[in-house]
């Protein structure tokens, strides 16, 4: 058994349940961490929660079916992601989507109490696939993975779920599933969550290119894993005001992404202030901002990154605590499906 595991509780508690996760698609990234991570490791250490962190592999299959290696590379790394930022396999549950049973046979329950007009008008849905542009040949699966996402978050009863804003119409969706179900079956069985999100502005920060978003497909994002010369190279590289050409020329501080990303990250907002006054009334070059934000970056990311190393020195380690972690989760999904199985009528043989 590898050195990071640990033993945890099998029984639920009375406390209020998150259920929150990724994609294996690849190495998370800033945006990430900015918009979710942080929210997770402040919730989990608050003891106020049971928290179960997902790794959703059978979602990100949806559209990487011919592609199952780069999942299957991915699990590890966004895993190596969790423990690097302070996720504690002590205090919260990570477990893979894949390896809970229980969650198929709920989605194919919920898919009965779901149009497909209704899937249809989902608008996160709808931009995605659009954004992938599947055009006619949308899979299948991806289509209706706002039901499957409706059953990883009613399976473990989660009352809060941390997304960025983008995400709320799938909540509403879920929450839809709930109400159907408890009142086709006459039984308060599945939980209505609520939604958590990021503070105002972190939703979703822009990618380095000064594209609204920040992406693994878009190769414009500094990741959690990035080593100090990659990160110093991407933020000397970054987008700032075209208009800016000299130092003496006044510049623009709006859609300006090296001081969107001062705003959120550097804590002397004093001191961001006046760079911003510099730079618009001209004298201030681009370059010395960078340096300032590689500077601000580097503090925040060189704990994380060390972190990272050294649990990506044990892999066997972090293999084990996926396999702990999806086996307590196994058991409270089994137990909700028993439920439901129960109030449907096809508990046949008890």
């Amino acid at each position: 058994m590898g050195r990071f595991l640990v033993e945890r509780k099998i029984l639920m508690t009375n406390k209020h349940v998150i259920l929150t996760g990724d994609r294996p698609t690849g190495k998370l990234h800033i945006g990430h961490y900015v918009g979710s991570l942080k929210n997770r490791v402040m919730l989990q250490n608050t003891g106020d929660y049971d928290t179960f962190i997902m790794i959703a592999d059978t979602q990100a299959l949806t559209d990487n079916a011919r592609d199952p290696e780069k999942i299957r590379h991915s699990l590890l790394q966004v895993a190596l992601d969790y423990l690097a930022v302070g996720i504690d396999p002590a205090k919260s549950t990570i477990l893979v989507q894949s390896q809970i049973p229980a969650l198929s046979e709920l989605t194919m329950t919920y898919l009965n109490l779901v149009s497909v007009a209704r899937l249809n008008r989902n608008p996160t849905v709808k931009t995605e696939i659009k954004q992938k542009a599947f055009g006619e040949s949308v899979p299948a699966g991806f289509f209706i993975y706002p039901v499957s996402q409706a059953a990883d978050i009613t399976a473990f009863k989660a009352d809060t779920v941390p997304v960025g804003d983008d995400q709320e119409p799938m909540l509403e969706q879920t929450r839809e599933i709930v109400r159907s179900f408890n009142n086709v079956y006459g039984q308060e069985i599945l939980v209505e969550p609520e939604g958590y999100f990021p503070a105002k502005g972190l939703g979703r920060i822009p990618g380095l290119d000064g594209n609204a978003k920040m992406s693994k497909s878009l190769n414009n994002a500094i990741y959690l894993g990035d080593d100090a010369d990659t990160i110093q190279k991407k933020v000397m590289s970054m987008y700032t005001d075209p208009e800016h050409i000299h130092v003496e020329d006044p510049g623009h501080i709006e859609g300006n992404t090296v001081f969107t990303y001062l705003d959120i990250f550097a804590d002397d907002k004093a001191k961001v202030a006046d760079l911003k006054a510099q730079y618009q009334h001209g004298g201030l070059g681009d370059v010395k901002i960078k340096r300032y934000l590689n500077d601000v970056l580097q503090a925040e990311l060189k704990p994380i990154r060390e972190r990272r190393e050294h649990f990506a020195a044990d892999p066997a380690g972090v293999y084990d605590i996926l396999k702990q972690g999806s086996e307590k989760a196994n058991q409270v999904a089994a137990q909700t499906l028993r439920e439901v199985r129960h109030a449907v009528g096809i508990d046949y043989f008890g």
